[in-house]
């Protein structure tokens, strides 16, 4: 199992670029089991999730050709709609196979979703929007089993509310099973982040007829079948936000390049507010680092709101920020994985009840701490290139899932960061950057 050993405290330079959205891609190249014809998906991160979709898309008849960042796709059958347990239980995103099935196949089993643990994440929204369009649902051993009436899926409204707001995979699913139903359909508080209209303008590209993606109302008119397209997949929010972070943490004026701002309007001004600025040029940003940045209040909402999954590196940030943090999770309240990594670090958090409170310090130090999840994973990588001394992250495995080469790319900016086997002896870190 993979570590990585960081020597904190270096000043970074230099640019880094963004790969594509995996939050996006995951959902798009499921769409191409709804259509006979070829797709090509352009600019596709190399991920561990994105490998495991791949996976999934070839038990389910799927044919697929890299070519370097591009994936080709083709059904070459359609006898097996069932996504198995060892395959999906690695990502919740598995799921998003289920209403692409439903609406080509007329069926659709597949397993209970895993991923990340941080908390509660029930798909009971994507179920009542297969339902309310027709289909019969049942839970068998782990499996959901989906099948859709004689007549095929029909159009209808839908309220996609949960309790904690709209949900951005079951607006994905319900899209994409309405497009291929009879009728119109209208999905009321669906979710608006941009993944949603680049899933949906996608399947515009493949000839869905869609309305409002973006608002917390999409009207989808049903087709009778899907082209073949080409598309290529905005750039990824969450690691354009945790790049900026990095600069921010380590006071370090690096450019991210490839990003939009447009989609990060949130985190942008919560670190306006901690005293950091951001300098837009194009599809560039530099970090317009301060001496030490000022505490301040977040609340996570769903989208065009501070995002959750940024909510983990904003607390490393915290962590060393003058005075006192408070972090309001508010789509999932058990996601403060990374708080007790931090406090090993030398942090000061308090933990309860959907919240955290952040005590800000001078400066963290190197620990050994152990990666939980995706986004907590990046938490502590942020936080070891800024600590004093040397930080051991083990299992990190979760960041691979999200970020593509995250130590290489560091390293041109000048992390002393690298990626040790646990059964290995590391070398020196600092010596490791200098190879």
């Amino acid at each position: 199992m993979d570590s990585f050993v960081i020597t904190g405290g270096q000043k970074l330079s230099g640019s880094i670029a963004v790969s594509g959205s995996k939050n996006s891609a995951l959902p798009i190249l499921a769409v191409s089991l709804m259509t006979s014809e070829r797709c090509t998906f352009k600019n596709i991160p190399t991920l561990r999730d994105i490998q495991t979709q791949v996976k999934i898309l070839n038990t389910l008849g799927v044919e697929t050709h890299w070519k370097g960042r591009e994936i080709e796709t083709r059904v070459k059958d359609t006898y097996n709609s069932t996504a198995p347990y060892e395959l999906v239980k690695q990502m919740r995103a598995g799921v998003c196979v289920l209403g692409p099935l439903l609406a080509a196949r007329g069926e659709a089993t597949v397993s209970l979703p895993g991923g990340c643990v941080i908390g509660e994440r029930p798909i009971d929204l994507h179920l009542r929007g297969m339902q309310a369009l027709g289909a019969e649902i049942t839970l068998e051993k782990g499996y959901v089993q989906a099948k859709a009436p004689k007549g095929g899926l029909k159009g209808t409204e839908i309220y996609l509310g949960g309790k904690f707001g709209s949900s951005v995979l079951a607006t994905d699913n319900v899209m994409c099973a309405a497009v291929l139903a009879k009728g119109t359909t209208i999905i009321e508080c669906a979710a608006c982040e941009p993944e949603v209209v680049d899933l949906a303008n996608c399947l515009i590209a493949m000839g869905a007829k869609i309305e409002g993606a973006g608002s917390p109302r999409i009207t989808i008119h049903g087709v009778k079948k899907l082209k073949g397209a080409t598309w290529t997949v905005i750039p990824d929010r969450i690691e354009t936000a945790t790049f900026l972070l990095a600069g921010a943490i380590t006071r370090s004026p690096i450019t991210v390049t490839g990003g939009r701002a447009d989609h990060l309007l949130a985190v942008i001004d919560v670190m306006r507010q901690m005293g950091v600025g951001i300098q837009r040029k194009g599809h560039a940003m530099t970090v317009v680092p301060c001496a030490r940045p000022k505490a301040c209040e977040v609340t996570t909402l769903p989208y065009p709101a501070f995002p959750t999954d940024v909510q983990s590196q904003t607390m490393a940030l915290m962590a060393v920020s003058e005075g006192t943090s408070i972090l309001t999770e508010r789509i999932y309240p058990d996601r403060f994985m990374a708080a007790a990594e931090l406090k090993r670090m030398g942090a000061t958090i308090t933990a309860s009840n959907g919240q955290a409170v952040i005590q800000g310090v001078e400066r963290l130090g190197g620990a050994q701490v152990m990666a939980s999840d995706l986004r907590a994973s990046a938490a502590l990588v942020i936080a070891g290139l800024a600590a004093e001394g040397e930080t051991h992250i083990s299992r990190v495995y979760h960041i691979d899932r999200g970020y593509e080469r995250i130590e290489e790319r560091l390293r041109k900016l000048g992390a002393r960061i690298q990626r040790i086997n646990d059964g290995d002896e590391a070398e020196p870190a600092t010596a490791a950057a200098k190879a």
